[in-house]
């Protein structure tokens, strides 16, 4: 009988876990939604806030362990460290990201977030040239007793539906996504994008406050 390889054992792990990971993410998008509650009945007409939640899928969590323990160029597991390989692991099994516009809204979104959860590790998104591009933690749930930790995403909004259209784009073929060519690409967007919503952000301020549009 053929031995069971290392990512055949962590997909059992992973399916074993996969209650207690929805169980978390209910949670977490359930307390983000209720924390966030002020902002959104505050929200001017033209303002959005929008929480979504996802569980990151088996085969997703397989790649993320292979690229953070990879050996060689084929980023294949040790086969003889087999035992220090966890689902576990990953801070992402749990995510929930809080898509916000305008950008002056996510500074906001992001401190009252931040408060209810202090403990949390900050980790931003960042470009290629060190820029933050969004606030990121991940940490346990402190009313729910659980070994998987969730992740939070604190996402200016035009850039959070760009990066979604992307990964689903580019999940098959992280060779093509990861070459100099589509990393450029991804950063212009990105860039221009940002560009776009803080231009956005000073056209509406300046348009409510006369006083501020004269001088």
């Amino acid at each position: 009988m053929p031995r069971r390889s290392i990512e055949d054992g962590l997909r059992e792990e992973y399916f074993d876990f996969l209650p207690e990971i929805k169980r978390v993410v209910w949670q977490l998008e359930a307390e983000i939604r209720y924390y966030t509650l002020p902002i959104l009945h505050s929200l001017k007409p033209y303002e959005q806030l929008v929480v979504k939640s996802r569980v990151k899928d088996c085969e997703s969590a397989l790649k993320t362990l292979r690229r953070e323990n990879q050996k060689n160029e084929g980023r294949v597991l040790d086969p003889g460290s087999a035992g220090a390989y966890s689902i576990l692991s990953l801070p992402d099994l749990a995510g929930v990201r809080v898509l916000v516009f305008p950008n002056s809204r996510v500074v906001e979104a992001d401190e009252v977030i931040r408060n209810h959860f202090p403990g949390w590790i900050s980790k931003p998104v960042k470009d290629d040239s060190g820029v933050i591009l969004a606030p990121k933690y991940y940490g346990h749930c402190a009313n729910l007793d659980s070994w998987v930790r969730g992740e939070y995403q604190v996402v200016p909004m035009l850039l959070g539906l760009f990066w979604e259209v992307e990964h689903s784009a580019m999940y098959k073929f992280k060779e093509v996504a990861e070459s100099p060519e589509m990393r450029q690409n991804r950063a212009d967007v990105e860039r221009a994008l940002s560009r776009f919503e803080e231009g956005i952000d000073r056209f509406v301020r300046d348009y409510s406050d006369p006083a501020s549009a004269a001088s």
